[in-house]
C-alpha cells in the first residue's frame, strides 16, 4: 500500500502545552530569560506532527524528523499554554510535509514548514546497531 493511501493533505493534529520551569530558555541554555524556549517550541512541533502520523501507520512503521525550518515569533512566559496544529501538506513517497503553527493564549507564536520521513522500525534499528558496534559501543549508549 502506498503512503499517500494512509496519509493525506489536509490531515491535521492539534495539541496543548504548559510551559513550565523546564521549557524556559534560560533552562535550556539557548537564553537567558523566562520564556517558552525555541528548542522547545520546536519539540512541540515535532510532537504534534509525529503523532498525527501515527495513527495511521502500520505496525513496523514509524517517521522521523528530516527537516524543519521555524521561526519563533513572539514569546510565552512561564505558565502560559502554547496550542500547536500540524497539517499534512503532501506526501511524496516517503516524505511528508507539514505546516506547523503556535499559539499562546495571546498571538501567534510560532511556524514551521517540516519533513518526516517514514520508517521501517526494524531496519533502522539495524542501521543504528550496525552504527554503535562501528563506533564500539555497548548496546545501552
Amino acid at each position: 500500500m502506498e503512503l499517500s493511501e494512509l496519509i493525506q493533505s489536509g490531515m491535521t493534529n492539534e495539541a496543548t502545552f504548559l510551559v513550565e520551569e523546564e521549557h524556559l530558555a534560560r533552562q535550556v541554555g539557548s537564553g537567558s530569560l523566562r520564556v517558552l524556549a525555541t528548542p522547545w517550541m520546536i519539540t512541540f512541533m515535532e510532537r504534534v506532527s509525529h503523532r498525527l502520523l501515527t495513527c495511521c501507520l502500520p505496525e513496523g512503521q514509524s517517521s522521523v524528523g528530516a527537516w524543519l525550518e521555524v521561526r519563533h515569533l513572539a514569546p510565552t512566559p512561564l505558565g502560559g499554554i502554547v496550542r500547536v496544529r500540524s497539517e499534512v501538506i503532501s506526501v511524496d513517497g516517503i516524505k511528508v510535509f507539514f505546516k506547523v503553527e503556535a499559539w499562546d493564549e495571546v498571538e501567534q507564536v510560532g511556524v514551521a514548514q517540516h519533513e518526516r520521513v517514514v520508517i521501517d522500525t526494524g531496519r533502522f534499528f539495524k542501521r543504528i546497531e550496525k552504527k554503535r558496534q562501528q563506533l564500539g559501543l555497548s548496546a545501552g549508549e
